[in-house]
């Protein structure tokens, strides 16, 4: 029998705390099927194997931050460095309204069980490199330097950006109220990169 469609959110938002707090690792089908109120053969039966609804539940908190985020609106800004900041702002509250979806995603992205590299690999790959194609296009409308290569140059601030993301899930990991204060200096700090990336650090 299919899930309904609010009993199947009813049971990913009981799993994802699970995930959350114990990780993928530690994360027994027993402790899943206990906080979603179902046996562990329901479990089994709508999901198929606890990665299997891992990745369900990765793609329902992936689905749930692109629309939050809008992330298809990019391409809609003028200016790169300005849709950076208001993006990474965006980013930074929703993960602080939403703790537990900002632990799977940093678990997910930035320190992948070995069990899992390969599918997250052949299922995000793809669409990350997309994402990264709006930016880059966005990118374009920015007037280098002369010898700069625009290819490291963007490179150079991705990974900048990672770095600060990375930076905010390491912080806030065992945190379950985030500081408004912490956000606000840690997107200050970025802007402060951003703006020396762009404006340059030599008088």
């Amino acid at each position: 029998m299919p899930l309904q469609l609010y009993e199947r959110e009813q049971i990913l938002n009981a799993c994802l705390s699970v995930f959350a707090r114990h990780g993928y690792k530690d994360t027994s089908t027993g402790m899943l099927a206990e906080a979603a109120g179902i046996s562990k053969a329901l479990i089994f039966h709508h999901f198929k194997s606890k990665k299997n609804l891992y990745f369900n539940l990765l793609e329902y908190c992936y689905g749930k931050v692109g629309s939050a985020l809008q992330a298809d609106t990019v391409s809609q800004y003028e200016d790169f460095f300005q849709a950076v900041t208001v993006f990474m702002r965006n980013k930074f509250d929703y993960y602080c309204i939403h703790s537990n979806e900002s632990k799977l995603v940093f678990e997910a992205f930035y320190c992948t069980p070995d069990e899992l590299k390969e599918d997250k690999n052949k299922i995000y790959s793809s669409l990350l490199n997309s994402k990264n194609q709006d930016w880059e296009r966005l990118f374009d409308k920015v007037v280098l330097r002369e010898g700069v290569d625009r290819n490291e140059a963007f490179e150079f601030i991705m990974n900048t950006l990672g770095y600060f993301e990375n930076k905010f899930f390491v912080e806030t990991i065992d945190v379950d109220v985030i500081n408004e204060e912490y956000v606000q200096n840690l997107l200050a700090k970025m802007i402060r990169y951003c703006d020396m990336i762009h404006y340059g650090i030599i008088k």
